[in-house]
């Protein structure tokens, strides 16, 4: 089977977070289970652009990568060159799957590949739901939804990665078909050390900084609480949000006790696993791939029932759900200070029930088995 996959931004762009991760995992995963697996995207990096070569295909971390020039930046990602080589190349290919929306990769990658009849798997990766909607150019995605979006969307074969995306989707539009699959998520080859237990709450932000996250509102729940705790934020984002940020911590008198740590790769698990709680208080989140790196090393999480993994965390027992409010928030801090005990089992039994929960070879499968049907002639 060749697939091909589209997605305006790949490794190394890791500016972009946990999609970029998603997309460049499944498939390095897929080419290990012996398909023939294609990337097109483009060079965005942010505000800046990839420093590597258009002119051949790369090699990256054994997957067939092509990186087209984007003539507009984040979050058009216009690239002329790549649509014009998908439009010569997408019947060799048996499937085409296109991860988010809202770009015009992913838009027009969508409309050639429904003009030349080939199957198309659209992700969303959270780009469909309620929030997206109200947040950010709100008239243009609404009228481009009316006009065009919901046409092309309702000819694909939609892939959710969570139960609560998916039934934001099932509302939302009429797909030929709706597969949830959990994403892949790298995990690390050993469990570091657990965190030392020293009294005090140790907490952490590690995700890209932006409004949708829910810090303002962590800040907030933090001047409220009367309990000894640190709070280390790992991500990056907008410099002029970030010292937004900053100078809230300073009006709220907590900033002595928040360290920014900037974003981090290698070292991440090391860094998650020295904590007590994870919390991500989102006011929007399909997966959550940081929720999975944060249990798969026994740290427990905090997160919002807007987080797509919820239901997954309280089915298993590995953490704390709140609402996206302040007073839930500091409740729930205040709640976890006290529990120590479920702390040290989540601890002890966390990570086998992640690592069985997300192997690699069952994931896989599951997309392969997505793949076959998808591509049978109708």
């Amino acid at each position: 089977m060749k697939i091909l996959q589209i997605n305006a931004s790949y490794k190394p762009a890791y500016i972009y977070g946990g999609p970029t991760m998603s997309v460049s995992k499944l498939s390095e995963q897929l080419v290990k289970a012996e398909c023939n697996v294609e990337v097109f995207t483009t060079t965005a990096n942010g505000t800046e652009e990839l420093k590597l070569s258009t002119a051949v295909p790369q090699q990256v971390d054994g997957v067939t990568v092509r990186y087209f020039k984007r003539l507009s930046k984040d979050h058009s990602h216009f690239s002329p060159q790549l649509l014009l080589a998908l439009w010569k190349e997408i019947r060799s290919f048996d499937v085409v799957h296109i991860h988010a929306w809202w770009n015009l990769v992913s838009m027009l990658s969508c409309f050639i590949a429904l003009i030349r009849n080939v199957p198309v798997i659209l992700s969303p990766r959270g780009t469909l739901s309620s929030y997206t909607f109200t947040n950010r150019h709100v008239g243009l995605k609404k009228m481009l939804h009316i006009t065009i979006g919901k046409f092309l969307l309702n000819r694909c074969h939609i892939h959710s990665t969570s139960e609560r995306e998916q039934a934001a989707i099932a509302q939302l539009l009429n797909p030929k078909s709706i597969f949830n699959i959990y994403n892949l998520v790298n995990l690390p080859v050993y469990i570091p050390p657990p965190a030392y237990q020293s009294g005090m709450l140790k907490l952490l932000f590690l995700s890209r900084i932006e409004n949708k996250k829910g810090l303002d509102l962590l800040f907030d729940a933090l001047a409220e609480l009367s309990i000894p705790y640190q709070l280390s934020i790992a991500g990056s984002g907008d410099e002029a949000y970030i010292e937004k940020l900053k100078m809230k911590s300073r009006q709220l008198g907590i900033a002595e006790r928040l360290e920014w740590i900037g974003f981090k790769t290698h070292s991440k698990f090391d860094l998650i696993a020295s904590h007590d709680v994870l919390v991500l208080p989102s006011h929007d989140e399909n997966f959550g791939n940081v929720v999975i790196e944060s249990l798969c090393v026994g740290t427990s999480v905090l997160i919002s029932k807007e987080v797509g993994l919820a239901d997954y965390v309280q089915k298993n027992n590995l953490g704390w759900i709140c609402d996206t409010t302040v007073s839930s928030i500091q409740e729930n801090l205040s709640h976890i200070y006290h529990s120590s005990g479920k702390l040290k089992i989540i601890r002890e039994f966390g990570p086998a029930v992640i690592t069985s929960g997300f192997n690699d070879d069952k994931l896989t499968q599951q997309y392969l088995n997505m793949y076959e049907l998808v591509s049978q002639p109708a």
